[in-house]
């Protein structure tokens, strides 16, 4: 195909200045930003915006009111973020009604920027500000969550504004066999979970016979705890979108498609209105900038099946049928959508791409590792401080992205465990804080990149229904195709379940090695083949526990139901207080004859509410896991008997 550079150069100068000025009006008076991503829309930022909208109003100040996606401190939404003459851009974190309000009122108003609620001031940088100010600002690397936050995700033209599309243009002009050569230089793998070689993919579905192929975006993110893509595609969707059509460009499909499950409504709007605008601007469908290229990209929503995550299983759902894995080779690449070559690429992964195309290969190496070149992005969850989105270059620690990024555990208690890579992930110990995050030393530990969810476990947590917990999701989500991942999964997890009840066997632990292994070589994708990981990897780095609930009747963790108690000490329950008698939802605490409070344990629910109301300066209620609990509420001894 014969393609003029300067018509291409021509249409997108015009699409661009047009673009800059509207970005450079906004500054020209106040700005404010709501971000208003699900993580912000259930924090009440919706609530936040009508307050700054009636305030402003109301005080007749002529400012800019924006709507942005997720900065990555979801841990302190909703967020704002306000430009205004004479201050460098302010973010302010937990901001209530009241507080947008002041705002309003004593900043944009008085001239009072109200630093009490500030979390940070902003850098400028390239017309884009980051939060320079944030300790964790020394570990992050922003590349593909750059924007996100700083920009109204519905409007092309801010997108425009500061650089975006500029990569697809380049790329039309360069063609298909020099794009997959720099995609390969640069060494991008796949960010879905895998780690495969993009560059690799691309090139066999470009050489692939055929003369009707196709590029899909895979956004039908599932792992519990794991809210990066969404995160993206609600803040930068025309990133994403770029990326794909630089993809569609190489491998020379004319048909792409976002495959989005439905439980993400906010992505799937503004995917939607990312390629309404985008063909406006003339920047998708036939004759793209005026290139002669033609592309098409619409939007399938997916069922929320977990397997269909799995490329295979995902074509099979856009093309009608059960959501099933299927037998590979061959891959998609070669034979994928309708039978024809097929590109399947992480959202995450075509982000990286605009950024490749523009700023060359060598640029992407400078950061990550050797093997595991560029950055990595995590949705911080669980028990630690500060939840949310951290995208960290390749090779940083576990210790780096829990503390330095995280801010640690809460409430002083100690960290125990990191599960990584969902719920086909492994736990890592702490003593794997100082292992570097990239695809080969988390395979090497037991555990695995996946598509980067990230879960923090502390003291409270028993590894063994962690492992649970897991399997159980997995075993849940299975499609059954597999006998071994099908009844396998079935098998450890009811060997689980009696572990974590009491009723666990001395050979439990063995045959459960056994199992994993006859699940991970039967099953036929990575599904089944990773869902033992949880198990496999807190055997190997917590078997104490496991032994713990079998052979003593314990759990170290206090966590597991059926083998705790509560007590009230006699020497430290205040007779005068019934708080825990009040707090009990099945009246199973009583007074003795000397006005001390009994907890009967057969009728105890283990709700933990009697602990929470006893007040501090007694501390009388305690939970223990006293061996053999199990056994001697079965005979009635004293665990039964309420002493």
């Amino acid at each position: 195909m014969n393609i003029s550079k300067e018509i291409v150069t021509e249409n997108f100068a015009a699409l661009q200045v047009k673009a800059t000025a509207l970005w450079q009006s906004l500054h020209e008076k106040p700005l404010v930003l709501v971000g208003t991503a699900t993580c912000g829309r259930a924090a009440g930022a919706l609530e936040i915006v009508m307050v700054f909208r009636e305030e402003l109003k109301k005080s007749g100040i002529d400012a800019h009111l924006m709507e942005v996606g997720c900065m990555g401190h979801c841990y302190a939404e909703p967020l704002v973020v306000i430009y205004n003459q004479g201050f460098p851009p302010i973010c302010y974190g937990y901001v209530t009604e009241g507080i947008a309000a002041r705002l309003v009122q004593d900043y944009l108003a008085g001239g009072d920027p109200c630093l009490e609620f500030a979390l940070a001031a902003l850098e400028p940088n390239d017309m884009v500000p980051t939060l320079a100010d944030f300790p964790r600002g020394l570990v992050e690397k922003p590349i593909i969550l750059e924007k996100c936050g700083l920009i109204d995700p519905e409007n092309i033209h801010h997108y425009l504004a500061l650089g975006g599309y500029g990569a697809l243009a380049r790329a039309l002009v360069k063609g298909p066999e020099w794009i997959v050569e720099e995609i390969k230089s640069a060494g991008l793998r796949g960010r879905g979970g895998a780690g495969f070689p993009t560059g690799r993919k691309w090139e066999t579905c470009r050489l692939a016979p055929g003369g009707e192929k196709y590029v899909i975006c895979n956004a039908d993110e599932g792992d519990p705890g794991a809210f990066m893509d969404r995160t993206i595609l609600e803040s930068n969707p025309h990133q994403v979108l770029e990326g794909l059509l630089i993809a569609a460009r190489a491998v020379g499909a004319r048909q792409g498609y976002f495959y989005i499950r439905a439980e993400y409504p906010l992505a799937v709007d503004r995917v939607r209105r990312a390629l309404h605008q985008a063909r406006e601007a003339g920047l998708l469908g036939r004759n793209i900038l005026g290139s002669g290229f033609d592309c098409e990209v619409d939007v399938f929503q997916g069922s929320g099946a977990f397997v269909c995550g799995e490329e295979t299983a995902l074509i099979a759902s856009m093309e009608g049928e059960p959501g099933l894995p299927r037998h590979r080779p061959p891959f998609p690449a070669t034979a994928g959508l309708w039978g024809r070559p097929t590109v399947i690429d992480n959202v995450k992964t075509l982000a990286y791409v605009p950024h490749i195309v523009e700023k060359g290969a060598g640029w992407f190496r400078e950061t990550g590792t050797a093997g595991s070149p560029g950055t990595a992005v995590f949705a911080l969850a669980g028990k630690v401080v500060n939840t949310g989105l951290a995208e960290v270059p390749m090779g940083t620690t576990l210790r780096e992205l829990v503390y330095d990024v995280g801010s640690g555990i809460p409430k002083g208690k100690a960290f125990k465990a990191v599960q990584i890579g969902g719920p086909s992930g492994g736990c890592l110990p702490e003593s794997a804080l100082d292992l570097p995050i990239d695809f080969d030393s988390l395979s090497r530990a037991g555990a695995m990149m996946g598509s980067g969810g990230m879960v923090i476990l502390d003291q409270d947590d028993c590894m063994v229904e962690v492992a649970r917990f897991f399997l159980d999701f997995t075993q849940k989500e299975s499609c059954g195709k597999c006998t071994m991942c099908r009844l396998g999964t079935r098998q450890m997890l009811e060997i689980l379940e009696g572990i974590t009840k009491g009723r666990g066997r001395p050979e439990d632990i063995d045959l459960l090695l056994e199992l994993a292994e006859d699940v991970k070589a039967g099953s036929l994708c990575g599904l089944g083949k990773t869902a033992p990981n949880p198990v496999l990897s807190t055997i190997r780095y917590f078997r104490e526990e496991y032994e713990a609930h079998i052979k003593e009747g314990r759990c170290p963790a206090l966590m597991c139901p059926e083998l705790i108690a509560y007590y009230i000490l006699p020497e430290k329950c205040e007779r005068s207080c019934d708080a825990c008698v009040g707090s009990c939802p099945v009246e199973a605490i009583y007074s003795n004859e000397d006005r001390i409070k009994v907890i009967n344990q057969e009728k105890c629910v283990k709700c933990n509410s009697c602990m929470e109301a006893c007040p501090p300066q007694y501390r009388a209620v305690v939970k223990l896991s006293p061996p053999g609990l199990v056994a001697e509420r079965e005979k009635g001894g004293a665990a039964g008997t309420g002493t």
